[in-house]
């Protein structure tokens, strides 16, 4: 799926399902709550924390969840994700291009 897609169909389950976006202050606080569900996913899978006992284990669905909401938050502010995904790469090329490859605390051993 192309971000475009990914924007007109988050765009019309809204409108279909859930009837209007929640503001966009809204929002950024349910951003906030999903990035913080999949830093304990994160932390529990690959850091030195244990699940409790039932707990899922869902990284990819916790990852689709703040994809979900930052396309909402995309969507209402006017924030085309094609073009601001090219604009970042373009920039993170331009800062970037020798930067981590001269960088020696990331060399491979």
């Amino acid at each position: 799926m192309e971000l475009k897609e990914l924007q007109t169909r988050v765009d019309s389950w809204i409108k279909e399902y859930g009837v209007r976006y929640f503001n966009e202050l809204t929002n950024m606080a349910i951003l906030t709550e999903e990035v913080g569900e999949l830093a304990r996913i994160m932390a529990r899978k690959y850091g030195e924390q244990s699940f409790k006992a039932g707990e899922k284990e869902n990284l990819a669905d916790e990852m689709a969840d703040v994809l979900w909401v930052l396309t909402c938050l995309a969507n209402q502010t006017g924030v085309d994700l094609t073009e601001a995904m090219e604009s970042n790469f373009a920039k993170k090329t331009n800062r970037d291009r020798k930067r981590h490859k001269n960088n020696p605390k990331i060399q491979e051993h």
